[in-house]
């Protein structure tokens, strides 16, 4: 095994995940940042990022960061970090087309000795089932013999400028005890807030999967809790606010689900606990309810404008955010397409208005293409879907002059107050 000294490293997907990584080591030693869209390489050698993750700033320190879309820029590479995307496809079930992908592009460069490490998501067992036996197949190189592997997975929270790539902590692991040690040691160059080695890989898959997996029941309880409250005509906030009062209550809140982590992991433990026979009952109901909220909502906003005596055929509505979460531009499996969707189905005409995102990758990913500015005076109902700050500077006053004189305002993310909302989640 070669020393931290000999690494020549390579990070695979320059993305959310992958490039504030390249950041961080082209700091401190040479990298080798690679992507396949050569759009998104040409804006980071401009010095810009587009997701905003990395100020412009922040990328001129990585004097040692290089970046390609060439595979033979990796040829004198030895320690492959691969930060690609593990979505979910239309039945939910796990997609590992870009792991795979990213593992034969690895495969054709990769040489006696050389570690891959995988920080993609994946359900445990996917590293030395999935794309160890790709990377074996492409290099004709044999698996721990040859090369090694090691599985430390992305903790990113994208739009946190608190919890960045340094200061979470890390979970590494390898496929030897020593490679483990190495691939432990890398990340703490970085990682000011230290690393956890795991005893296997197939641990520390685990680990990450049911990360988010809790998170995601946790929601799905709070969201089931707000629609007893909302039937007992109690207002969910107050609940929750009496209750964090004891030192132990979790501070959840109710609201959709999306993003690429807490909507998406689930079904990766669901699918992996299927192929062994067994069919997870909590988890499957917890993202039932989860995905579920989008129809709920319009059900409530529809009700609300009945008793208005609005007409909701025809109707217009103002949905205020399309990005998965707050003050971010991301867009990945953002639940707010659930509403949009669901509005369609009552025949409503719907603007979607977020000053975040690109709305070219709106209208590419979804078919939606969002507004500029909403207009005066024009909407029926209003949906306050994301938290923005621009929304919440706005305030009540401002947001309600988008609407009509009989209009409804519902707020899902308390940005608002009680008294200055007519629905809230």
């Amino acid at each position: 095994m070669f020393s931290l000294q000999e690494v020549k490293l390579a990070i695979i997907g320059l993305g959310y995940v992958g490039l504030p990584l390249a950041v961080e080591f082209g700091k401190r030693r040479s990298v080798v940042g690679f992507d396949i869209n050569q759009s998104r390489i040409n804006a980071l050698k401009a010095g810009h990022d587009a997701t905003l993750e990395v100020a412009d700033d922040e990328l001129k320190e990585a004097v040692q960061l290089v970046y390609s879309a060439d595979l033979s820029a990796l040829k004198d590479c030895n320690v492959f970090i691969v930060t690609v995307p593990t979505p979910i496809d239309k039945h939910k079930q796990p997609d590992l087309t870009p792991l795979i992908l990213a593992s034969e592009s690895i495969g054709t460069v990769l040489k006696e000795g050389d570690v891959v490490i995988y920080e993609s998501t994946v359900y445990p067992g996917a590293t030395e089932e999935e794309c160890v036996p790709v990377l074996e197949r492409v290099s004709g190189l044999r698996f721990n013999v040859d090369f090694f592997a090691g599985y430390s997975p992305e903790r990113i929270n994208p739009g946190d400028k608190e919890h960045r790539v340094t200061t979470i902590r890390k979970i590494t692991s390898g496929s030897t005890p020593e490679v483990a040690d190495m691939v432990d040691d890398l990340y703490r160059e970085i990682v000011s807030a230290g690393t956890h080695k795991a005893s296997s890989i197939r641990v520390a898959e685990a680990a990450k999967v049911i990360e988010n997996t809790q998170r995601d029941l946790n929601i799905a309880l709070i969201n089931e809790l707000a629609i007893i409250f909302n039937k007992l005509d109690i207002d969910t906030e107050a609940v929750l606010q009496a209750a964090g009062t004891k030192w132990n209550f979790l501070p959840f809140r109710p609201g959709l689900v999306g993003g690429h982590c807490i909507g998406v992991d689930p079904y990766y433990l669901t699918h992996k606990a299927q192929s062994i026979g067994y069919h997870p009952e909590i988890i499957l109901a917890g993202r039932r309810l989860n995905d579920g909220m989008g129809a709920y909502v319009v059900s409530q906003l529809v009700k609300a404008m009945l008793k208005q005596r609005i007409h909701v055929e025809g109707a217009r509505v103002l949905v205020m955010g399309l990005a998965f979460k707050e003050n971010c531009p991301d867009l990945r499996n953002t639940r707010v397409v659930d509403i949009v969707s669901e509005l369609a189905e009552y025949n409503i005409l719907v603007d979607v208005y977020d000053p975040w995102v690109v709305h070219d990758e709106a209208r590419y990913e979804y078919g939606i293409s969002p507004i500029s500015e909403p207009s005066l005076g024009t909407y029926d109902g209003i949906v306050l879907a994301v938290a923005h700050d621009e929304f919440r500077t706005l305030g009540a006053e401002s947001i309600r002059k988008y609407g009509k004189k009989r209009q409804v305002l519902y707020d899902l993310k308390y940005l608002l107050s009680a008294e200055e909302s007519d629905l809230r989640l």
